[in-house]
Parts: C-alpha cells; structure tokens; sequence
C-alpha cells in the first residue's frame, strides 16, 4: 500500500529558515561543524556568522556528516507523528556523504517507514528549492508513487543553482581548488560562478572581474537556462550579503516575472566553511 501522509526530510544545507521549514512541515537534520572550540550542530548552535568571525580570526573549522543516531531519531520523530512514508532530499553527494549515510540508516530503519532518498546533486538554493517544491506537491495531493518516481528526478534534474564567491581562499585551505588559481584570483579582482556540475561536484562556469558584474552575470545564467520555458522557480540565496541579495532578487523578478515561487535563503555554516562570506546565488528550477 502507498504511504497516504508523507513527510519530507534534507539536511541543514538546503539552506531553509526554521520558519520555511515548520510551515512546510520539513524535517531537517543538522551536519556537524568541528571548531577549535568543540562541535557545533549547523543551523542549530551555530550559524554562517559565527563560521565567518571564525574564519577571519584565522581558525579553518571542519566539517562532519550528521550523527547517524540524530538520523534515526528524526526518522522515529516522523512515525511518532503519523506519517507512514518519508521522501529526502540531501545535499550533493559529490559535497558530502550525508546522502549515502541517510540512505544507509534509511535501510536499518526500514521496518519503521518506507524511505525514498534522493542525491539532490545539488546544494543551498538548489537543495532547497526541490524541498520546497515536492512540499507544494504533496499539499497538492500527488502520491507516493508520482514523487518518487517522476516528480523528485525530474526536479532534481531541472534545478540549476549558481553562485559568486568573494574570495578562492577557503575553496583552496579546504582542498577544492589549486592554490594557484585561488593567487591568481585574488590578484585580478576575479570573482569565479560557480555551479553543480553532473557528478554533483562544484564547478566554475564562468569569471567576472569585480562585484558588480557579478549580479549581471549569475541574472544572465538563470535566464540562459530558463530558455523558452514558461514554468518556472526562482531562488536567490546569500552569504553576509542579505542588501545584494535583494537587488539580484529585483533584477532577477524583472527578468522572469512570470515564475511560480521564488524563494529567498541563507548560505548555510557548513558550505560557509567552504565559501567564506560575500557569497551570492540565484537558480531556476523548470517545471514543464
């Protein structure tokens, strides 16, 4: 039999506020941030502020998977409330090992609750935006079968989310790009865009020469790939740059008025680690 009350559950790096979460009923499991100081539960006891006072005082925080445990406890949570099947989303598994763990405690807890889990290749705004939109599917009344079957995939293959770091720096301390392209970067005012490429790993896609290209180019993108379609999300999410973030929204509205939802995030502490602060994003997901 088709589970009838499904729940939805990602991880801290969708990037929804508490609020975003409790209205769409989304359950969220934090990763772990290890500082010099202790571990800290991402979104919960710590946030990309903190990661970003960190990083300028010179301290280089790790990140860490979500305990396997606080998994298992969510999944019991949603039992407790009633809902007989579970759909997650998690952040790329080129990025993390979350969603292989998920789907790990997934099969140990399978007594309890089917659990559908799905690699969202994607991360921030991307991550978020599939939530968001399988949330408004299920209030729409769409199965169990449908969702997992053809409607997360579909998403997740549609989903296109870019991003403009400030600074190459932390890619380069934390291992995910060469330190010659981080000097080279930081010499030229070069503000690489970054996206997900298909094995989930971040790629550069394109390169400005200072912030005020960089809004022109991530509204450009988002527009390449909208192409023609006439259903659309939009998303815009920010990392200590909330008053830029409303102007690519503005600019983004004006040059796709016609979407459906568009959602606003926070770059969350985990990729912070990674990506420092200044960061803006913006994405589509396509519908039809």
């Amino acid at each position: 039999m088709q589970p009838q009350k499904i729940a939805l559950l990602t991880d801290s790096c969708a990037d929804l506020s508490p609020q975003m979460a409790q209205e769409n009923h989304i359950f969220v499991v934090p990763l772990r941030i290890l500082c010099a100081d202790g571990e800290y539960a991402d979104g919960v006891d710590i946030t990309n502020a903190d990661i970003y006072r960190r990083l300028r005082a010179g301290e280089l925080p790790r990140t860490s998977l979500p305990a396997g445990e606080a998994i298992e406890k969510v999944l019991r949570q949603i039992v407790a409330e009633g809902y007989d099947g579970v759909i997650a989303v998690m952040l790329s598994g080129g990025l993390s090992g979350t969603y292989n763990l998920v789907r790990l405690v997934a099969e140990e807890c399978s007594g309890l609750l089917p659990v559908q889990v799905f690699d969202s290749v994607s991360g921030s705004l991307g991550q978020g935006a599939t939530v968001l939109q399988l949330a408004e599917d299920i209030r729409s009344g769409m199965d169990w079968e449908e969702l997992t079957e053809r409607r997360a995939p579909r998403l997740i293959a549609n989903t296109f989310p870019f991003f403009s770091v400030d600074t190459l720096e932390y890619l380069q301390k934390g291992g995910r790009i060469g330190k010659v392209t981080a000097t080279a970067g930081a010499l030229l005012q070069i503000k690489p865009i970054l996206t997900f490429a298909a094995d989930g790993q971040l790629q550069s896609i394109a390169k400005v020469r200072g912030r005020r290209q960089v809004m022109d180019k991530l509204v450009e993108l988002v527009v390449q790939r909208c192409a023609g379609h006439r259903r659309y999300n939009l998303a815009v999410a920010n990392g200590g740059a909330p008053e830029e973030m409303e102007q690519l929204r503005r600019k983004l509205a004006e040059a796709l008025p016609h979407y459906d939802h568009f959602w606003p995030g926070e770059i969350d502490g985990t990729l912070s680690v990674y990506i420092g602060d200044g960061v803006l994003g913006a994405g589509i997901q396509l519908l039809d």
